[in-house]
């Protein structure tokens, strides 16, 4: 932690016209964090009343008049961090008690910020490769909060490879040695994936969820209002690979830690990594065939 703040995160969270959720998020991080953080809010148009109460609430802010997405708006974020760590959180989480304590407590333990951490995510209706799947409402009003706090710890779980999805902290040196979010996959459809990419070709090995430290999240699925980027795409012509190669043979995301197969990538055979290479190349052509070359072109047709 900075000597100069005692903030110990600088939490970024991109809101888009989502205030009822907003309120509950920041509510929790005041509620059931253990250290005191910097939160800073990302407004995107903010025509429900979001900046008049992120004002209210003495928050750290920037604002754009339009919604930008979320690669801008965490990289327009990043300008007001005054610590040490950058954590990334979506507006529609709300996190449990202990959640700040065991991932601060994992970085202090590390000989030094080569790291990517995350939590673990209750979610009530999607299943995820790293999460836990336990309906207490997806709204505000259908918000079971009483029987979440009374029941969070009782699935149990491993730590588990391949950090992506947020929450997730990373230290701000290499947050600024990667540049941050990707503004070519604005609104940001993948832009975890290739944040991700970019932490591992810099060097960054140590990606970890912790399943103690705990979110909830609503799935208020915003990005359902917006006109997607093809950003599966986009990851393969940038890297080569697929999301799912990456994902499955270099990061693991999702498989129980081991501290013991962390140096070995990736985590299969040479061949089966030059076939799921090839396949993923030849997926790019084909796309690139059907959609007419629309992922390279699109910053011509206006």
């Amino acid at each position: 932690m900075s000597m100069t703040d005692k903030n110990v995160f600088s939490i970024l969270i991109p809101s888009w016209n989502n205030l009822p959720y907003l309120k509950i998020c920041v509510e929790s991080i005041r509620k059931n964090s253990k250290y005191q953080h910097q939160i800073i809010v990302h407004v995107n148009e903010g025509k429900d009343g979001t900046l008049e109460w992120v004002k209210e609430q003495n928050l750290d802010y920037t604002i754009t008049a339009e919604n930008v997405g979320v690669c801008m708006a965490m990289n327009m974020m990043r300008t007001q961090v005054r610590t040490d760590y950058i954590l990334f959180l979506n507006d529609d989480m709300y996190v449990l008690p202990g959640w700040d304590e065991v991932l601060y407590d994992e970085i202090l333990k590390l000989p030094d910020n080569k790291f990517y951490l995350s939590a673990t995510t209750i979610q009530p209706h999607t299943p995820l490769e790293s999460g836990i799947v336990a309906d207490y409402g997806d709204s505000p009003e259908s918000f079971k909060e009483d029987a979440l706090l009374s029941e969070y710890k009782k699935w149990e779980l491993k730590d588990w490879f391949g950090s992506t999805l947020p929450p997730c902290v990373v230290h701000r040196d290499i947050w600024d040695m990667v540049g941050g979010y990707s503004i070519e996959l604005t609104p940001g459809m993948y832009s975890d994936p290739d944040f991700t990419a970019k932490l591992w070709v810099c060097g960054v090995r140590y990606m970890k969820g912790l399943q103690a430290s705990r979110v909830y999240h609503f799935e208020t699925k915003s990005t359902g209002r917006v006109k997607k980027n093809k950003g599966s795409l986009q990851f393969l012509l940038k890297w080569g690979v697929t999301s799912s190669t990456f994902r499955k043979y270099i990061t693991r995301r999702g498989q129980f830690y081991d501290e013991s197969l962390v140096p070995i990538y990736p985590s299969c055979s040479r061949s089966k990594w030059r076939s799921q290479v090839l396949r993923g190349r030849l997926k790019a052509i084909c796309e690139l065939v059907f959609h007419g070359f629309g992922v390279i072109v699109k910053f011509t047709k206006d």
